[in-house]
């Protein structure tokens, strides 16, 4: 009999790292076996779905002192009397810290508050006095609640940080700023507060940011939107800095500054905000820019957007289209596109509606690489049965991904007529939001097709959870 070399085996098993159910298939295997899978399982145990047996394991870690200072709060609930810790030390083999996990499972106790922030700063010193080296952390807006600045050893255990999602107060961004300079993703929640020197110097200091993501609405105490130029004009000269590496950028302002022209290796841009300045694209060229996620911008400064990527793109998604012309700079500039994402805004014009489904047709004559196609229609008078026919007619051969969202009553037999039309194309993947038809008879004409080789899957939403995500799986 044979053996692997643990190291060999741990390299082998990483390659499955997401596929937990394997990998606890893994530990009965043998001692080595069980080795090599362990550390993978607690590199992001956060998704645990029995969140208090994953924090019972990380209690009984926690040192005598720590242990102590929980009884004489009179925390006696969570710390049994007699432990034993496991047999491995889980907690060194943590890589991911999601700090809300602890922030919701402790909340969840009857313990009063200033109790639980007590828990969260035992459980954070063991964390930062164990060998774990962290490389992704998730922390929630209280986080002023954790002496982040006070604990022995965070410097070591945050300082090879690469993912950083955050929603907190300046002091502690400051904190962070000093100790961890080797981010490459950041996702900040932004909430309006006076100093915002925090997450400003927090993005100076990066040596390789390639990820940014700004998130959030902006309010003050009396819930009235914040328009704080001064702040977001920081906030860009910011990332100019790292014009070289940034690769993703989500923002959800008005721009202030022209700072979109400095980031020439932008290959994915989403604005969650309208913008109506048609100046601001003019000279703005994205050469390498390959996704675009744009919200309520005017068909003018979309289309001038989309011609100054020199057709790269290969993903779009648009919200509120409500002009032809949005559909033809599209197909007259994207030639390599994949994947589109079109929600149609509301019009009752049956004229439009027709007009719209003539342009789409055109698109998928002349974007021959496209993979998936999502359309959303707000239209009351949405003529979906010629629709269904020009994709049946004229849909390239990589094209069989599909995900409709149906806002008026479409027919079914309109459907099976589409499904008819297909049957001699690649099976399709389909998710379909059905608000007016029966969901028993929509199930019930999607097995047929499903036995007929014409529907490989196909998913019913109702609410359409996540239905602009490019995801057929």
């Amino acid at each position: 009999m044979w053996y692997l070399d643990k190291d060999i085996l741990f390299l082998i098993l990483e390659e499955i790292n997401n596929d937990k159910k394997t990998l606890y298939s893994c530990l009965l295997v043998n001692r080595t076996w069980c080795v090599a899978a362990v550390p993978l399982l607690w590199r992001n145990p956060w998704d645990s779905y029995n969140f208090k047996s994953l924090l019972d394991v990380i209690l009984s870690y926690l040192s005598e002192e720590s242990r102590n200072i929980l009884k004489n709060q009179g925390i006696n609930n969570l710390i049994a009397e007699t432990y034993q810790q496991p047999l491995f030390n889980y907690i060194d083999f943590l890589k991911y810290l999601d700090l809300n996990f602890l922030e919701k499972t402790i909340s969840s106790f009857k313990i009063e508050e200033s109790k639980q922030v007590i828990i969260k700063n035992e459980i954070l010193k063991l964390f930062c006095n164990s060998n774990a080296t962290f490389i992704h952390l998730s922390i929630p807006r209280n986080i002023s609640n954790y002496q982040l600045h006070l604990i022995t050893g965070v410097e070591r255990c945050l300082s090879e940080l690469e993912f950083l999602h955050c929603n907190v107060d300046q002091n502690v961004l400051k904190d962070l700023a000093s100790i961890c300079k080797s981010i490459k993703t950041l996702k900040v929640d932004i909430y309006y507060c006076a100093d915002n020197s925090g997450i400003i110097k927090l993005i100076e200091v990066q040596k390789n940011l390639h990820d940014v993501g700004f998130i959030g609405i902006h309010y003050d105490s009396s819930q009235k939107k914040i328009n704080d130029e001064s702040f977001y004009k920081s906030l860009e000269e910011s990332l100019i800095k790292h014009a070289g590496t940034i690769q993703y950028l989500k923002i959800d302002w008005i721009p202030i500054t022209g700072f979109l022209s400095y980031l020439v290796n932008l290959s994915s841009l989403e604005i969650c905000n309208g913008w109506n300045d048609i100046n601001y694209f003019e000279n703005l060229s994205s050469p390498n820019l390959k996704i675009l996620n744009v919200n309520q911008v005017p068909p003018k400064i979309l289309a001038n957007l989309v011609k100054n990527t020199i057709g790269q793109l290969t993903e779009i998604s648009i919200s509120s289209v409500d002009n032809k012309m949005v559909i033809q700079v599209i197909y007259q500039n994207c030639s390599k596109l994949k994947y589109l994402h079109l929600s149609l805004a509301n019009n009752n014009s049956l004229t439009d509606s027709n007009l719209f489904i003539l342009e789409i047709e055109n698109l998928l004559v002349n974007c021959q690489c496209l993979k998936g196609l999502i359309i959303n229609t707000c239209f009351a008078v949405f003529r979906w049965d010629q629709f269904f026919m020009i994709l049946a007619r004229s849909s390239p051969v990589s094209l069989f991904r599909f995900k409709f969202i149906f806002s008026g009553t479409v027919k079914l037999e309109d459907l099976k007529l589409f499904f008819d039309k297909w049957e001699d194309r690649n099976p399709m993947l389909l998710t379909i939001n059905n608000l007016q038809c029966s969901k028993m008879q929509m199930e019930d004409l999607i097995k047929q097709y499903k036995v007929r080789g014409t529907i490989k899957k196909c998913s019913i939403d109702r609410n359409f959870i996540g239905y602009r995500n490019f995801d057929w799986a």
